[in-house]
């Protein structure tokens, strides 16, 4: 169930843009003017996670989870059948409000489910839809629209979801939930503003331009909103966000890794496909079938991290990890308009090989001090985190690539822009994994192994939910 709502959220958060073109010639628009059916989709997913702890607690995990899941595929089936683009643009907004309580309510329930040692092992299953998804989501658009049209790269949502849907129905446990304490209304406005209007202006900054008059002022505004947020949600006694929970230092450091190592981890797959396209001038096809040997390295290197986590701890793992990533990095920064296309696929498998040793240790110990209570809470904070910094990682490599261009050549950056922008992503890279070495992860370890005995010689069962 939660492998597959977590696959078709993030195919459908990247399938979008290969239709763009054809849903253009479709309105008699261009494919600039489209702009908003990409980005409307990450705005209201941030607008709709900062509610999704209140009403995981306050109906229960199970119950949010498949109305989000039924809002997500009606609104797929409407976004396919739009006659015109102001409908296609309010049914993927619906799309993305329904995602943005879709990612916290499965994660929620996920390791409310599952002990600490078990969450290791769920957790190498879970990261395939997250590195699949990312990896198909530009093969599977482009068939989609070749040989169907462009309304299928929303109707493909239904034959996935539907089965996990019924499924989700039938078996999963039922979780009555609590009341939670009085709904944070003024919490919801001033972090759902704040989130929505920075990730428009980091979204939309690469299109209009970091000084354009729309994106500074939606910077600046969300800026200032953030920070009224933190400071009420800080003083109120039942905030929507329970930002408290960041005095856990291991919660923390662990969020504060993702949040800026997967600048370059996402940067990197972000700018793969457009040195291939751009610099080298490579067909869409060749781009999608070198960057997709990334998947099999993380999936290799996961199951590893899986066996070694209770032994060593994620502090290594990940340190590791990122270290490995920074050097895969500078490999890429030596690629020129003369690398071929296998050394391409070999360096992206190599990436992926150190990707693998990042996501899967940093999203069990996130939550391995952490209590029962608060995982909803929890996994809500850490959605938002990796929003932002998937949101980031395109703009850093724009911003990297402007730099490095001269202003004649804006439109066809040369090479040597896009090794200075590998170059920025192995620096960051570099600088995370100084940091992840001082991770205190004993507790993580801790918890592990002290579910691991009990865990080892049984299968993995669900267990029924707290009703708290």
């Amino acid at each position: 169930m939660c492998v597959s709502v977590t696959f078709i959220a993030i195919v459908d958060g990247a399938i979008t843009t290969v239709a763009l073109p054809s849903i253009a010639r479709q309105f008699g628009l261009t494919t600039a003017a489209l702009d908003g059916v990409v980005v409307v989709y990450p705005v209201c997913l941030a607008v709709a996670i900062p509610a999704s702890a209140w009403l995981v607690e306050r109906f229960g995990a199970k119950r949010v989870l498949l109305i989000a899941l039924a809002a997500f595929l009606v609104s797929s089936l409407l976004c396919g059948a739009a006659p015109d683009l102001g409908r296609l643009l309010a049914f993927r907004a619906v799309q993305g409000l329904s995602a943005g309580v879709l990612f916290p309510a499965s994660a929620a329930l996920l390791f409310a489910t599952f002990n600490s040692a078990e969450q290791v092992r769920i957790s190498r299953y879970m990261i395939i839809p997250q590195q699949m998804a990312p990896a198909a989501a530009p093969v599977l658009g482009g068939l989609l629209v070749d040989h169907l049209s462009w309304r299928w790269v929303f109707y493909v949502n239904l034959p996935v979801g539907l089965p996990a849907m019924l499924f989700g129905a039938l078996f999963l446990e039922r979780h009555r939930g609590h009341r939670p304490g009085r709904f944070d209304l003024t919490g919801l406005l001033l972090s759902a503003t704040s989130l929505g209007a920075l990730m428009f202006g980091i979204c939309d900054g690469p299109n209009r331009g970091w000084t354009s008059p729309t994106v500074l002022t939606s910077l600046v505004l969300g800026g200032f909103l953030l920070a009224a947020a933190i400071t009420y949600e800080l003083r109120t006694s039942e905030p929507l966000l329970r930002l408290r929970l960041f005095a856990d230092r291991l919660f923390r450091d662990t969020n504060l890794i993702n949040l800026v190592g997967l600048v370059p981890i996402l940067g990197a797959m972000y700018l793969g496909p457009l040195f291939l396209q751009q610099g080298q001038g490579r067909t869409a096809l060749e781009s999608g079938s070198s960057t997709f040997p990334e998947a099999f390295g993380v999936l290799l290197t996961v199951q590893i991290a899986g066996v070694l986590y209770a032994r060593i701890g994620p502090r290594v793992i990940v340190g590791c990890g990122l270290a490995g990533v920074s050097v895969v990095l500078l490999l890429f920064a030596g690629c020129d308009e003369h690398t071929g296309l296998w050394t391409f696929r070999g360096y992206m498998f190599l990436l992926g090989v150190a990707m693998g040793g990042v996501f899967m240790p940093t999203m069990v110990a996130s939550l391995a001090t952490i209590a029962r209570q608060d995982l909803a809470q929890a996994s809500t904070l850490n959605t938002v985190v990796r929003q932002t910094g998937g949101a980031l990682a395109p703009a850093a490599v724009t911003t990297a690539l402007v730099l490095s261009t001269p202003a004649a050549a804006a439109a066809d950056p040369p090479i040597a822009a896009y090794q200075h922008a590998y170059l920025a992503l192995a620096a960051i890279a570099a600088v995370t994994s100084v940091f992840a070495f001082t991770l205190p992860d004993g507790p993580a370890r801790v918890a592990a192994r002290g579910t691991a005995a009990s865990s080892r010689s049984a299968p993995i069962r669900p267990r029924r939910e707290s009703a708290h």
